[in-house]
């Protein structure tokens, strides 16, 4: 029986969306994938519903009304998982920044290490981006350590989006009170993580830059991760924060 599912959040994908599932379906280790998809005008939908029917029951893909953001993509894919008897539980973007052959570390880091939350790490064994320019690299760092320091939490990356849960982080953590829905909703999940005192261990990858597709970034993604990052250990140290 398959107990892992990668969710990937989309819009607009459609130059990688099938290359990343045969690539992920080609692994050793076996997975479910569930395409959470924003109505991409690309077709990226229309893509995934095509391969459902090489991938019958391997292959799952939710289709929203217009773009929510990233974070209440992956909170839609959470309940949908929780729903069903997945144990481990992925993040993971659609355009291989996060590359699949390290899906089984991450596995391994909880169903054998006794990891409850694995991160996928770029900053844990020094600076392992490629493709990314100087300024993006340092801007991306200094995120991480600013948000390190803020919070208290002993996470090199603290923005990190490859991520594999254990089942019971996400039965634990109040979804339906996740406010960030950018960037920064990584970030929240990983605090809320840390407060219920789950075990977090980070996994060095390397990251690559996308070379098809166009980024989701911009400045209110990163004015939201910036101030609410301040607002959400304020939170937590008046004990008003929602777990």
């Amino acid at each position: 029986m398959v107990n892992g599912i990668i969710i990937i959040p989309t819009y607009n994908e459609i130059e990688n969306i099938e290359r990343i599932i045969r690539n992920v379906f080609s692994q050793r280790r076996k997975f479910h994938i569930l395409v959470v998809d924003d109505n991409s005008p690309d077709g990226t939908a229309t893509r995934v519903r095509t391969l459902q029917a090489e991938f019958p029951e391997r292959l799952f893909i939710e289709e929203r009304m217009g773009k929510q953001g990233l974070g209440t993509a992956y909170i839609h894919g959470f309940k949908w998982a929780l729903k069903r008897e997945y144990d481990y539980i992925f993040e993971m973007d659609a355009d291989f920044s996060h590359n699949p052959n390290d899906l089984a570390r991450l596995y391994n880091s909880c169903k054998r290490d006794g990891a409850d939350v694995a991160i996928g790490s770029r900053y844990i064994t020094g600076v392992n981006v490629i493709n990314w320019p100087m300024n993006r690299v340092l801007m991306s760092w200094l995120a991480s350590r600013y948000v390190r320091f803020i919070t208290g939490m002993e996470i090199e990356d603290t923005t990190a989006g490859f991520v594999c849960y254990k089942r019971e982080v996400l039965e634990a953590i109040d979804l339906d009170n996740i406010q960030f829905i950018g960037y920064a909703f990584q970030i929240e999940m990983k605090f809320k993580s840390y407060l219920l005192n789950f075990n977090i261990v980070e996994v060095p990858v390397i990251f690559t830059d996308r070379t098809r597709g166009t980024s989701k970034m911009s400045g209110s993604i990163i004015s939201e991760a910036a101030f609410g990052v301040i607002k959400m250990k304020l939170k937590s140290l008046l004990n008003r924060i929602k777990v």
